[in-house]
């Protein structure tokens, strides 16, 4: 019989978050193997499973990694803005970028458009480590779980991985108030590891939590009220089967179909010696069909058309993008006439679920920011536009918006400036103007000739 634990002992939380983070990785590892292209063979016979395997790995066309990398290739964070006194805005960005967060954000987008869910842990300064440390952490490695009634507080959470070094599991539970490390040197029994405390060298096992809190922020992709994040596949692996299905189909028909096939009538058809037929013709493109007979006729059947497997798939990838808000010219790589008004209407659909899932995402890079002692409500995350316009277009409406007075700091925000490069640019200006200034100062109060004094001469 399992041992019982004490409820919200290290123990109990131990033992609830392993379980609950199996069954999110069981479930989530389906998202994972379609957008790498790890997609179930199509279905066939089993008796003719084995010798076309070869024409079912050729008939995978993976549409759901474009499906997650349009949405993730237009996530990127592009600084901080803040409407305080002070340099707090720079304080952030100087950490987001001593932490390696462009690349790193983007590890941790990418895993919450695959698996519904990613994370950003904060680690505290100390020993070697002088300022925070914040890491990407994968969906399959940590779960949090929130405060009953307060999905905003996390109660606590786990992180888990195998040591390859020494073959060991290992796993910490993070408390607000404590930090309790265990690993698993046994192997499992019935399924489930056997836990024993883990000893740190330095440290005291159950050791004290230095920031206080859970040090987790949750990105979280289209969560709901009453449920989790959600992969950007879940509604469209099926409609990607389907797209396999065509293919193979088409593949089988191109390979026994598509070639014309002949026939010819008025011959004897010659046997062997065990009075079985022999093929009389050895057909190819570069043979002659002969017969020795004089009313043998020769003909061919007509060649399989493949437009309706071509029009099934083009079907398929046109529900996908209207699914997943994806542009049709994404998928299917072709754009014919298309003028710039109808690129952007195209693109409609694919701008507004990139603000959508930002404001979801945004809580959770603010909770880390928070715990990295960053304080969201002073220095708030500014994105790049994910929307993409000619410089004709963004220079006209910045020139008609300048007309109306608008400050040239909302202009450079609006050009896609980074609160960075507009604090820069504010600078050179001011520079600017200040020697400008000077001269025109000099020349009106600078040293003068006295009265009925002579010119000064001049060159030339």
């Amino acid at each position: 019989m399992p041992q019982q634990h004490a409820v919200q002992s290290p123990e109990w939380w131990r033992d609830r978050l392993y379980g609950a983070l199996c069954k999110r990785t069981a479930e989530t590892n389906v998202f994972d193997d379609y957008y790498e292209c790890e997609h179930p063979l199509p279905f066939l016979h089993e008796k003719a499973r084995e010798p076309f395997r070869r024409l079912l790995k050729m008939s995978r066309a993976n549409y759901m990694e474009l499906v997650v990398d349009a949405l993730v290739g237009r996530l990127e964070v592009a600084g901080f803005q803040s409407d305080v006194e002070g340099d707090l805005d720079d304080q952030a960005w100087a950490l987001w970028q001593d932490n390696n967060l462009d690349g790193g954000s983007q590890l941790g987008f990418l895993e919450a458009a695959i698996r519904g869910t990613s994370y950003l842990m904060v680690s505290p300064p100390g020993g070697a480590q002088a300022g925070y440390r914040i890491t990407p952490e994968h969906p399959t490695q940590v779960i949090t779980e929130a405060m009953p009634g307060a999905p905003g507080d996390l109660a606590a959470a786990l992180k888990l991985w195998m040591d390859d070094w020494t073959g060991r599991m290992c796993c910490t539970v993070y408390l607000p108030g404590n930090i309790y490390k265990f690993d698993a040197p046994e192997p499992k029994t019935g399924g489930k590891p056997v836990w024993v405390q883990r000893a740190v060298a330095g440290e005291e096992w159950g050791g004290k939590n230095a920031l206080g809190a859970v040090p987790f922020g949750e990105l979280s992709n289209r969560p709901r009220m009453l449920k989790p994040g959600a992969s950007e596949l879940r509604s469209v692996i099926g409609i990607q089967d389907r797209i396999n299905k065509t293919i193979a189909d088409r593949m089988m028909t191109q390979e026994f179909a598509a070639f014309p096939q002949k026939w010819v009538t008025g011959m004897e058809i010659p046997v062997d010696e065990n009075g079985q037929d022999i093929e009389p013709f050895d057909v190819a493109v570069n043979k002659i069909l002969i017969a020795e007979e004089n009313g043998a006729k020769f003909g061919q059947f007509a060649a399989a058309d493949l437009t309706g497997y071509l029009k099934g798939k083009e079907a398929d990838v046109h529900d996908i993008a209207a699914i997943t808000s994806t542009p049709p010219h994404y998928l299917l790589g072709s754009m014919v006439n298309l003028s710039a008004e109808a690129l952007k209407a195209a693109e409609a659909g694919l701008i507004h679920k990139i603000y959508q899932r930002c404001r979801f995402l945004e809580e959770g890079l603010e909770r880390t920011m928070r715990l990295a002692g960053i304080a969201s409500s002073q220095a708030r995350i500014v994105w790049k536009s994910p929307e993409w316009r000619t410089e004709g277009e963004l220079t006209d409406a910045l020139v008609k918006m300048s007309s109306l007075s608008v400050p040239r700091e909302v202009l450079w925000e609006r050009w896609g400036a980074t609160p960075q490069e507009i604090e820069r640019w504010r600078l050179l200006n001011e520079s600017a103007l200040q020697r400008a200034m000077g001269g025109d100062l000099a020349a009106e109060y600078g040293p003068k000739q006295p009265p009925g004094a002579e010119p000064a001469p001049t060159e030339g």
